[in-house]
């Protein structure tokens, strides 16, 4: 175990000698040396390779044989993130770099994949599909330091190519929900800023496609951050893109979130069922279904057009939601 008075020298070190020359100024690297290596009846026990992550974001402690190395990485912002200093040459570096096993490198190389982006991102265009795939490899890796720089490189990659993505998003669509659903916050909450990114930048119907099979996924979680998607990308299409998407396939869609297990999917399917009645309302088709209804029974438009739609019990729970946002929005509440 490392001694305090070790520990205590090593904080004192002045950042500048504790900086790691072959890395980027994105990365703090501190090391100490400490024999491990003890005699127990005169054999000497040699300390196997491992790799421990401690609760500190960013942060990871490698035991390699005698040496202990502690790795801090800094998570920079799009808008705080430099320009290249070398273009040609990063990008000759760029895939070997992604393809490192070195997680140091490898963080490196992502940050730079977002410098391409936002700076030049003409120069990713003919490789972006094999630089999405590496990605992809990379917010699978057990690391966090990796996992949540590889989140932040997908939304820097979204906001710059746009539905220039859609052919390569499915591999990169599904981990994302699943990191946004997992229980470490830092790298839920980067996953979740980097579906917000993916829902403004990619036309919402060639977006809407691509996440709805997700809602029916086995794992309830994966579900209930497609629902949040969903429920983010149909306003998108407005009133008149809604009704040609087809607001009959999208009531569905919602009635079958209401009864979800997540709080998250139900909350999702009511306020897209209003954003539904909205657009629904404001068709131009509710005035003359209105005139063929006189000699009926009366019904509202909407109430008509939910009871032809969905079976029954569905009916009931879409107009119990709307009825009450409604009467809620009319009391001022």
């Amino acid at each position: 175990m490392m001694s305090e008075t070790a520990l205590r020298d090593l904080n004192l070190l002045p950042m500048s000698e504790r900086k790691n020359e072959t890395a980027s100024k994105e990365f703090i690297t501190k090391s100490y040396v400490e024999p491990t290596d003890e005699n127990i009846g005169g054999k000497q026990r040699n300390t196997a390779v491992s790799l421990v992550e401690p609760p500190v974001n960013g942060k990871e402690v490698a035991h390699c044989g005698a040496e202990v190395v502690i790795a801090e990485v800094e998570y920079i912002e799009s808008d705080k993130l430099d320009d290249l200093k070398d273009v040609d040459k990063s990008l000759k570096v760029l895939v070997a770099g992604l393809e490192s096993k070195d997680w140091v490198l490898l963080c490196e190389t992502l940050n730079n994949v977002r410098r391409f982006s936002i700076y030049c991102k003409e120069a990713l265009e003919d490789i972006l599909e094999h630089v999405i795939s590496l990605v992809v490899k990379a917010l699978k890796n057990p690391r966090s330091a990796v996992c949540k720089t590889a989140i932040m490189t997908s939304s820097d990659i979204f906001k710059a190519f746009g539905n220039n993505i859609v052919d390569a998003l499915d591999p990169l669509l599904v981990v994302l929900l699943l990191k946004s659903s997992q229980d470490k916050r830092f790298v839920c909450e980067a996953a979740e800023k980097a579906l917000i990114n993916l829902t403004i930048s990619v036309s919402p119907v060639l977006l809407l496609p691509k996440v709805q099979p997700y809602l029916k996924n086995r794992n309830p979680r994966i579900r209930a951050k497609a629902s949040m998607c969903v429920s983010r990308i149909v306003p998108r299409l407005g009133a008149e893109g809604i009704r040609d998407y087809g607001i009959d396939k999208l009531i569905q869609i919602a009635s079958s979130q209401l009864s979800d297990q997540l709080p998250e999917s139900r909350e999702s399917a009511r306020a897209l069922l209003l954003e539904l009645q909205i657009a629904y309302e404001k068709s131009p088709v509710s005035a003359p279904e209105q005139d063929m209804l006189s000699d009926e029974p009366k019904l509202l438009p909407w109430q008509q057009f939910c009871e032809s739609n969905l079976p029954k019990i569905s009916a009931q729970a879409v107009l119990r939601v709307t009825s009450v946002a409604r009467e809620g929005v009319g009391s001022g509440l």
